[in-house]
């Protein structure tokens, strides 16, 4: 049993459903915002860099949930929808598909290679 199924039976008696894990990353996401919003200064400070780290990690950790409950490759979903967000053909999207490494001439590396400046 993961260990956040173990926490909810033994706190709730009880697991999450896979709806309910998606309303609580809403939840986060809100969260989220707020915290974008305080670092950009538009809102006041709700928790710092400490506080959007948390936020950030309990999102993706929603996402990765997620994904394994529904069965998703999503090392091949996120190769796949940058290659189409660039407009990359499909039959390259096939050759080249290499999960969440990075591996040069995935569209993951460029968007890592970008972000990193």
């Amino acid at each position: 049993m993961p260990l956040i199924d173990d926490l909810n039976q033994r706190v709730r008696g009880r697991v999450w459903t896979r709806e309910e894990t998606a309303l609580g990353f809403v939840g986060d996401v809100g969260d989220l915002a707020e915290l974008v919003m305080a670092a950009e200064g538009a809102r006041s400070d709700v928790g710092g860099r400490e506080a959007l780290e948390h936020e950030l990690a309990d999102c993706l950790w929603s996402v990765l949930v997620l994904a394994a409950s529904y069965d998703v490759d999503l090392g091949s979903a996120f190769d796949s929808t940058m290659d189409d967000l660039a407009g990359d053909a499909p039959s390259r999207q096939v050759q080249r598909g290499c999960g969440l490494t990075g591996r040069p001439g995935t569209r993951r590396h460029e968007w890592l290679r970008w972000r990193s400046g």
